[in-house]
């Protein structure tokens, strides 16, 4: 640990935030399954907050410039473990994404991967030479950040993989990338979307289809869609009260301690208990942004702005989803949807913010 860490440096506002969010997500995971088989997950879902306050100070406590340095080691570890998910992880609804781990629980690489991509865009992107990102630099990153993206997409797990794109776009934009392959890479994506389109499954076709029109197959492709937009409507101004959603505790919505967890709190708490939630995770990414702009060298500025373009990235596809803006995705909202993963990972990245600003006045 390093010698200047403090107590009276900790990030005490960005914890409470932090709380505050995960203790709403386990209220509403305990709504959400009660009279269900899966009625006892949210004893789980607090173990793993419990579990993640121990990550997020071990992650707090290490010197993060150290972790950079590690950043090859971790990156062939994550590949080791992604091309073991692929191998030896067992097919789930159609995918593979859970490597059973003996004595504990599943786990999801693709999740954690996170953690050393956040790690990544440091050591790549804080040092250029000449202080500026070339070509080859460029080149070299998107190579490097492609080859985990292909084997998460190979799960296939398309959210999780998109997931990656805005930790990569933080460090070339913070970077300083030159107008023209701003262009470059616009047309570049612009022309590959329609090959993308086509290597596609057809269920996550299905899934952008019925995101455009969920009426046309309510019953199926675009039940989840209409389900979830009558839930977060029917909460009107106040919310039906916890523990009283209709279309949550009927089971009509699907996913409802998962991936539509916003729309079961959105039910039940309506539109003042949505403003509170959403004020709660503009303060803590504000919070993060803070710690960016305090941040003692450049590798911290990355490590910062990273976890808040990722979690900016999964708040607003995931609420854009159950308001039906965006594709119904597998995409989790941070904090608030029950998962093991996904908590531990966010965790983890909170430490490393955390870590970034109990070392704002070291060189």
């Amino acid at each position: 640990m390093n010698e200047r860490f403090s107590w009276r440096d900790f990030d005490w506002p960005l914890l409470t935030a932090t709380m505050v969010i995960a203790g709403l997500g386990v209220l509403e995971v305990y709504s959400a399954t009660r009279n269900t088989p899966s009625q006892d997950v949210y004893l789980r879902q607090v173990l793993w907050i419990g579990l993640g306050l121990l990550l997020l100070w071990i992650a707090s406590s290490i010197d993060y410039h150290w972790l950079v340095q590690q950043t090859p080691t971790l990156y062939v570890m994550t590949l080791a473990g992604l091309a073991a998910v692929l191998l030896f992880a067992p097919v789930i609804n159609g995918a593979r994404r859970w490597l059973p781990i003996p004595g504990f629980a599943n786990l999801q690489v693709s999740e954690l991967a996170k953690v050393m991509l956040v790690l990544l865009v440091a050591r790549l992107f804080a040092d250029l030479p000449h202080g500026r990102l070339d070509f080859r630099a460029l080149w070299r990153a998107c190579v490097i950040f492609f080859i985990p993206l292909a084997l998460v997409v190979q799960q296939p797990d398309l959210s999780t993989s998109l997931s990656y794109l805005p930790i990569l776009g933080e460090g070339i934009l913070l970077a300083g990338l030159p107008r023209k392959y701003i262009v470059i890479g616009l047309v570049g994506a612009a022309l590959a979307a329609p090959i993308g389109w086509f290597l596609l499954s057809d269920y996550q076709k299905d899934r952008v289809t019925s995101f455009m029109d969920p009426e046309a197959d309510p019953r199926g492709k675009g039940y989840q869609a209409l389900q979830s937009k009558i839930a977060v409507g029917s909460g009107g101004i106040w919310g039906q009260g916890f523990a009283h959603g209709t279309q949550t505790q009927l089971h009509f919505l699907p996913e409802a301690h998962t991936d539509f967890v916003f729309a079961s709190y959105a039910e039940e708490s309506g539109f003042v208990g949505v403003l509170i939630v959403l004020a709660l995770y503009f303060g803590l990414l504000m919070r993060i942004v803070n710690n960016a702009q305090t941040a003692a060298d450049p590798a911290g500025l990355q490590i910062c702005m990273a976890v808040a373009a990722l979690l900016l990235f999964q708040i607003t596809v995931n609420v854009g989803m159950v308001v039906n803006k965006m594709p119904v995705t597998g995409m989790p909202l941070p904090l608030m949807s029950y998962g093991g993963s996904n908590t531990l990972t966010v965790f983890i990245l909170l430490g490393l913010v955390n870590n970034v600003r109990i070392r704002r006045f070291t060189n």
